[in-house]
């Protein structure tokens, strides 16, 4: 079906027309207006005594996009619910307000189905993709997306850190633009992902990390995780570029939990190892084209017995994983933690932390390295960062921290080239 669309790209607008690149959009090489991702979070199980109960509820939830376009698809995951969840009806709208507003801008909302129908069920372990919405995006819009649950839902799937206040309300409340007041929540229910279609030369970047990448000490609702502060510079150039943040609070490199709720560990919410996870979190989404990855330190926090050689051997992992599927892949140095705590905070990690960081500036394997380390550490003590960066716990940087990360990524690490 050829249809006319109009994408909204930074002060001035383009004109898109032609049949929407469905086919073979995970592909990062193509020549079509294609699918591209426009936000994500990382999914995990929960841990029970952090499970919430919900029945005839609605969850009004917040997402901050990147690139801008038309047709948004929404992925809903039950990858970790040991049960079915009913979902009676579902819209998408631009969101109104700022901060914690869960308000959307009169006549933006749109019902979202799922081949064809209002409702639908989404059983454990599955995963489902919305139909294509005739809804504009505009690069960096806010929009809210709400699930009804009509029958009582054990809340089996979360992004756990979402550090975005999202909105819990009685009854039905998809269709209704100011919602009444309700209970908040700061984790994503069930929603993973959002994509659009987008300019021919539109692509999407996927950060791979942990909590220094999901922006865990950052203000919540004010969208100063560094993927997004980066993503608001690829704005301003005029580049599109969607940024997909892949991080996960505590995740690690080589090891993590993959049980289901009900069965899952304390700490589930770490989630899988980023090598178990790297095919869902970053191939998975459509228009992928690069990779950034910034993850290790959460290995050497809690594994006094690793040794470099096996970090730097899953780094290798990674890049081969992304090489592979066609990716341009970026690795990114570990920041300082001098006065973190003691388990992060020792002579044994500083001089793995070092070796490590050695190993990505000078080895060549990465593509090409982002010296996120050099943007933050302390001149006269480099095994500290900066006070000023400093969240207050040694290990995770402030809102300026994280825009001093955003900074010291290259915008033209990702210009367009011939793969």
């Amino acid at each position: 079906m050829t249809r006319r669309g109009l994408l909204l790209a930074g002060a001035g607008a383009t004109v898109v027309m032609g049949t929407p690149g469905e086919a073979g959009e995970g592909d990062p090489v193509y020549h079509r207006p294609a699918r591209v991702g426009t936000w994500a979070a990382a999914p995990t199980a929960v841990p029970a005594k952090k499970a919430l109960t919900l029945a005839g509820k609605t969850v009004r939830q917040v997402v901050h996009t990147s690139v801008g376009g038309d047709l948004p698809r929404v992925t809903l995951s039950n990858e970790y619910g040991a049960e079915p969840v009913r979902i009676g009806a579902a819209t998408i709208g631009v969101r109104a307000g700022t901060a914690g507003s869960c308000d959307t801008v009169p006549g933006s909302l749109r019902p979202l189905t799922f081949d064809g129908a209002p409702d639908v069920l989404l059983a454990p372990g599955n995963t489902l993709v919305s139909d294509r919405c005739d809804l504009i995006v505009e690069p960096g819009a806010d929009l809210v997306i709400s699930l009804y649950l009509p029958g009582e839902v054990h809340v089996g799937t979360v992004s756990p850190r979402a550090k975005q206040s999202n909105l819990i309300v009685a009854g039905d409340a998809t269709a209704v633009d100011t919602p009444r007041r309700g209970r908040r929540t700061t984790r994503y229910l069930w929603l993973t992902a959002v994509s659009v279609r987008a300019v021919r030369d539109a692509a999407a970047i996927v950060a791979l990390g942990d909590s220094i990448t999901c922006g865990t000490r950052t203000t919540d609702s004010a969208n100063h995780r560094w993927p997004d502060l980066l993503s608001t510079r690829l704005r301003a150039a005029r580049r599109p570029r969607g940024v997909l943040n892949a991080g996960l609070s505590g995740n690690r490199l080589l090891f993590g939990y993959e049980d289901r709720t009900g069965h899952a560990h304390a700490k589930a919410s770490i989630g899988p190892g980023a090598l178990r996870r790297f095919d869902r979190d970053v191939l998975h989404h459509p228009g992928v084209r690069y990779l950034v990855t910034l993850i290790g330190v959460n290995d050497l926090g809690n594994d006094p017995d690793l040794t470099t050689a096996r970090l730097i051997a899953g780094h290798r992992a990674l890049i081969d994983r992304a090489r592979i599927n066609g990716l341009r892949v970026y690795g990114g140095t570990l920041l300082p933690f001098r006065g973190a705590a003691r388990k992060f905070d020792n002579p044994a990690n500083e001089a793995k932390r070092q070796d490590l960081n050695h190993w990505i500036r000078t080895a060549g394997h990465y593509d090409a390295v982002i010296d996120f380390d050099a943007a933050v550490r302390d001149r006269r003590d480099p095994r500290r960062m900066q006070s000023r960066f400093d969240s207050g716990d040694g290990l995770h940087p402030n809102d300026l921290g994280t825009a001093a990360l955003a900074a010291a990524v290259p915008l033209d690490l990702f210009e367009n080239r011939q793969v």
